[in-house]
């Protein structure tokens, strides 16, 4: 796939099967995370990959986050399943380091770039994706188990893997509603 068909024709793919990204398919995605942006090479950056037991590891951490935040019998229910919507789940995490002239929001940009290019890689190579967040990305127990401090941030849960379905084709968006011009 040419890299601006790619990028003009992003979608997310929330139906994922088996099998998900391995091998040199799966280093490629893990190396364009590292090509993100980063201002003073700090590399804000600490990815959690997980499959297998560690879906259920995840689902479990969600669960404990679900209980102490007193959600609904059915949000209880519903919690260790989230992960095990994909064979894959990247967890997307941003890693503050104090800096003078690199602040907490170019960070957390540099980590939803890294993000964006591990969907677009994967993408690339075949594969599908969707990059979620939810309370869970939020909340102060999932955080703790993956051993955030308080200024850390997660960015995004990236669920990858291979579709039953052809993605579907967003409508074209006007950019003079978005963009304007300086001349």
């Amino acid at each position: 796939m040419q890299a601006l068909d790619l990028l003009l024709t992003r979608s997310s793919q929330p139906r994922l099967q088996a099998p998900a990204p391995e091998g040199q398919a799966l280093e490629n995605i893990k190396q364009a995370a590292l090509r993100a942006p980063d201002h003073a090479c700090l590399t804000p950056w600490k990815f959690v990959v997980c499959q297998n037991q560690g879906l259920i590891r995840l689902g479990e951490i969600f669960q404990q986050a679900a209980i102490a935040a007193n959600k609904s019998e059915k949000e209880l229910e519903r919690a260790p399943k989230l992960p095990l919507r994909a064979p894959m789940v990247i967890v997307a995490i941003a890693k503050y380091t104090e800096h003078d002239k690199v602040p907490w929001v170019e960070q957390v940009a540099s980590a939803s770039c890294a993000l964006h290019a591990m969907q677009m890689a994967a993408v690339a190579q075949g594969f599908a994706g969707v990059w979620r967040t939810g309370s869970f990305a939020q909340d102060s127990i999932v955080k703790q188990a993956l051993d955030l401090s308080e200024q850390d941030e997660i960015v995004g849960f990236l669920y990858l893997g291979s579709s039953p379905i052809k993605s579907l084709t967003k409508p074209k968006r006007d950019s003079t509603k978005f963009f304007e011009d300086w001349n």
